[in-house]
């Protein structure tokens, strides 16, 4: 049996950690790589350079590591006092470009580089986490407006990636993950009206996310899933 390695992205995260966390201990992978711009594992991962990117991915070339996993768990809805938007006036340029730098071009420039790591011959899974909010069909509340169009602009990213991709492997699985409310520093701000039992603690929200995502199939590549393994429409 061929060693298998997974590379999580983010591991310096609360989701990202323990995602990395549970792939070690369900033993599955023989090695699980934690990347993140922390700089904690062997390789620094800034999500937001492109070079660094590019750096991670030749160091991992360099060891020839091809990974059956890529796990993106980043993301982006507040930093230094801007958060989601409540309404129209509150738009700004930067903090509309920082959303989809975060959201949506990294994630991708991720794919970019460690994709052509995988391998074309065997069942490979990468995912990249999303949120519910992100569906165009889904919003009936308005506002948010750079974490909900960034994190549709993953959604179609996923999209477009899944398509490519199965001309090289036919096998491989591309999909947007929804964790819901996972209790971290992302989502402290925004939790008085969550009920507990929807308040997931991290290691809670990664098993979920990793059972959902072994259960996916080569058809289900390109779309979006919650937790509890339901279908999100874009």
């Amino acid at each position: 049996m061929n060693a298998k390695t997974a590379v999580v992205v983010g591991a310096s995260g609360g989701i990202g950690g323990a995602v990395a966390d549970t792939l070690e201990a369900g033993g599955e992978y023989d090695t699980v790589i934690r990347l993140s711009r922390s700089g904690d594992g062997p390789v620094r991962l800034d999500l937001t350079s492109e070079d660094s990117i590019r750096n991670a991915a030749d160091w991992l070339a360099d060891k020839q590591i091809t990974p059956s996993l890529v796990f993106v768990a980043t993301g982006l809805l507040h930093e230094d006092g801007k958060g989601p938007e409540k309404s129209l006036r509150q738009l700004e340029a930067d903090w509309l470009i920082r959303n989809y730098q975060v959201n949506a071009i990294g994630p991708a420039l991720v794919a970019k580089y460690f994709l052509p790591l995988m391998e074309r011959s065997e069942a490979t899974r990468f995912a990249a986490l999303s949120a519910r909010v992100g569906s165009i069909s889904d919003n009936r509340l308005g506002g948010w407006y750079g974490y909900r169009a960034s994190k549709a602009a993953l959604n179609m990213m996923i999209r477009n990636l899944s398509i490519e991709w199965s001309r090289k492997n036919d096998r491989a699985i591309i999909v947007a993950l929804h964790p819901g409310t996972v209790d971290t520093g992302l989502s402290v701000p925004f939790q008085g009206n969550v009920p507990p039992e929807k308040l997931f603690d991290s290691a809670r929200a990664a098993r979920q996310l990793l059972t959902v995502l072994e259960a996916l199939k080569p058809a289900d590549s390109g779309k979006i899933f919650a937790w509890d393994g339901t279908e999100i429409q874009p």
